[in-house]
């Protein structure tokens, strides 16, 4: 288990480990492409996920291909840096060491970057049942699954499980929820009556499920009232304080007493840092979130740094941490490699203070929600920030074009063209290829 050590060559240059591919692990990989360091990026995907639009591909809006970038291209130009598929299995801090599924890698500075997975709770049958989506496959899983119900609803005549197959209820009333519910309404609209005449769709439900008061909570009370005016006006079924106890893949069940059928249900309810084995339980913080210090370091392994929703600052304006979001991510590590540059110098480092730039949220059509600091938007010119926003921060001029058309073909056709149900085959010695 030596290979990833003999094909990286050590030389007299400070060794940077970077774990994670995502908004962070790429800032912090480009922000150091021209210092002075050996830089070590390992991701188990070999390319960057988009993940503000996973529910567009989840709806059939944009190809998985266009919200993901190779990495290995992004970094051809830069020699200072290498990329390995792989997966970190554990730390080994002590002897300044990370064990991986193809070896090990010693470090002068590691800096952790593994993001979130979908929370459960701790709900064993909602994770057996309920679709996640929290990568790209999970969202293509989400379209696949959409469509596949369809296509078995028009060959069947029990009415009890057409009803269940068109039925879809999302828990979690956050952006992704909220996205994902008025895309899905549009797709109800203009886009499944047209596929499947035989269908009556003023029976297909959309449920939001949000367990808490109001839907987007981290934004301001007038923003989280627009969005709920706006998907109850495209025909969503908004239910606040609606706790989900149990789904069995047929039917949900609220703490209320209230159900739902249904053969869809989306889980975008929370999110849990990915763990790392290593270190001691004394460092966890809520939500499984290592703890660091100001400067995003481990306090008793100042080597070791934590960034992206890893990271746990506790801070007087952030008692519980800061928002797990991708602004969060970009500034702790544009941070990071401005005091990774300055250590090598031997200077003081400079303390983590997060700006909140604002918060943006697409429920449809023309429809939006913006807390920017000093105002808030609303509608078309919400819609259009959110539009801009998006498009610039998608990596590859090719992938910002074809979106940008895919964007534009749906706004006046209303009809997305990707409506492909792409599946895994069995074929030769059982393998799986997609």
């Amino acid at each position: 288990m030596n290979n990833l050590i003999s094909k990286i060559p050590l030389t007299d240059k400070p060794r940077i480990v970077i774990v994670g591919g995502g908004f962070a692990g790429l800032k912090l990989a480009m922000k150091l492409s021209k210092s002075d360091f050996q830089i070590i990026l390992l991701d188990k995907n070999n390319y960057h996920q988009f993940q503000p639009l996973f529910y567009q591909v989840a709806t059939a809006g944009l190809e998985p291909s266009s919200i993901s970038f190779p990495l290995r291209k992004i970094f051809q130009k830069h020699h200072n840096i290498q990329f390995r598929v792989a997966e970190v299995q554990s730390v080994d801090a002590a002897n300044k060491e990370i064990i991986t599924n193809i070896g090990k890698l010693s470090y002068q500075y590691l800096v952790l970057a593994l993001g979130a997975d979908t929370n459960f709770y701790g709900m064993k049958d909602i994770e057996a049942n309920a679709i996640p989506m929290k990568s790209t496959p999970e969202a293509l899983f989400i379209r696949n699954t959409i469509l596949m119900n369809y296509e078995t609803a028009v060959n069947i005549n029990d009415p009890d499980e057409e009803t269940a197959l068109m039925n879809i209820v999302i828990v979690g009333g956050g952006p992704t929820g909220v996205e994902l519910a008025g895309a899905l309404a549009e797709m109800r609209k203009y886009v499944l009556p047209k596929d499947y005449p035989e269908l009556d769709f003023t029976n297909m439900k959309i449920y939001l499920l949000e367990a808490n008061s109001r839907l987007l909570k981290t934004m301001k009370e007038r923003s989280s009232n627009r969005a709920l005016r706006y998907l109850q006006n495209l025909g969503v079924n908004v239910r606040l304080n609606a706790s989900v106890k149990s789904f069995d893949g047929g039917i949900v069940a609220l703490n209320d007493g209230t159900a739902f059928k249904t053969r869809t249900l989306l889980w975008a309810a929370g999110i849990k840092a990915n763990e790392i084995a290593g270190f001691d339980q004394e460092l966890y913080g809520p939500g499984r979130r290592l703890s660091v210090n100001e400067f995003l370091q481990i306090g008793k392994f100042p080597e070791v740094f934590v960034m992206g929703d890893m990271a746990f600052l506790k801070t007087e304006d952030y008692p519980n941490g800061h928002p797990q979001v991708a602004q969060t991510a970009i500034q702790q590590a544009k941070l990071i490699a401005k005091n990774l540059v300055r250590a090598g110098k031997g200077k003081q480092m400079h303390s983590f203070k997060y700006k909140d730039k604002g918060s943006l949220a697409t429920i449809g059509r023309n429809m939006g929600v913006a807390d920017l600091p000093g105002i808030s938007l609303f509608g078309f010119t919400a819609w259009f920030v959110w539009i801009f926003v998006h498009l610039m921060a998608i990596l590859g001029q090719k992938n910002k074009i074809l979106i940008f058309i895919n964007w534009l073909w749906n706004y006046f056709t209303y009809d997305q063209s990707l409506r492909l149900i792409l599946r895994q085959v069995q074929y030769k010695q059982n393998k799986t290829y997609e």
